[in-house]
């Protein structure tokens, strides 16, 4: 897999309604990132649903994200069925992390992280849109609801220039390393 290959949602789809994001109506801020995957939707819906800390891995920066632990390369059969409100951790051992709020199988899959009332206070949606016959466009969108404070302590100015570059370092590996592996299989 190229190194160079695009992440760049297309203005469409930055545009495009996705499901998921009327959980919230008026967000601070959205981010949004798409990647071609040459495998069909089914394929590589596995992959997304077995995300999380202590399970398969966020498919990223391991050291980071998953508590230094290699990302799954294979399916795991047992991470395969969830339900809504199913916690997937943010880093192995934890028992708090993004909630599952929505899904359609082999459509999308709607990630929230909850505010102390419940409400999500940031959305993650991974969505695939079938492009033709073995060719799927996976589409994420962030969402963050207005008093989304930054990680680790930064300063509210981050919100607009730090944490979209580090979502994006993040993101786009995360996105290739999904298309990586749902293109490995034969």
């Amino acid at each position: 897999m190229s190194v160079h290959r695009s992440v760049r949602p297309r203005r469409q789809e930055i545009r495009q309604v996705l499901p998921g994001d009327d959980l919230i109506p008026r967000p601070a801020g959205i981010l949004t990132h798409a990647i071609t995957i040459h495998r069909p939707a089914a394929e590589i819906w596995p992959w997304l649903v077995q995300m999380g800390g202590g399970r398969a891995g966020w498919y990223s920066y391991d050291r980071i994200d998953n508590g230094g632990e290699a990302s799954a390369e294979q399916i795991v059969p047992r991470l395969q069925q969830v339900g809504i409100g199913e916690v997937f951790p943010g880093k192995p051992g934890l028992r708090e992390g993004f909630v599952l709020l929505r899904f359609e199988p082999g459509r999308y899959l709607i990630l929230g992280w909850p505010a102390p009332d419940g409400r999500p206070i940031v959305t993650w949606a991974f969505v695939l849109q079938e492009l033709g016959p073995g060719t799927t466009r996976l589409i994420v969108r962030v969402r963050g609801a207005a008093g989304y404070r930054p990680p680790f302590g930064l300063p509210q100015w981050a919100m607009k220039t730090l944490v979209p570059v580090g979502h994006w370092l993040m993101q786009r590996t995360q996105l290739l390393g999904i298309a990586r592996r749902a293109e490995a299989v034969p």
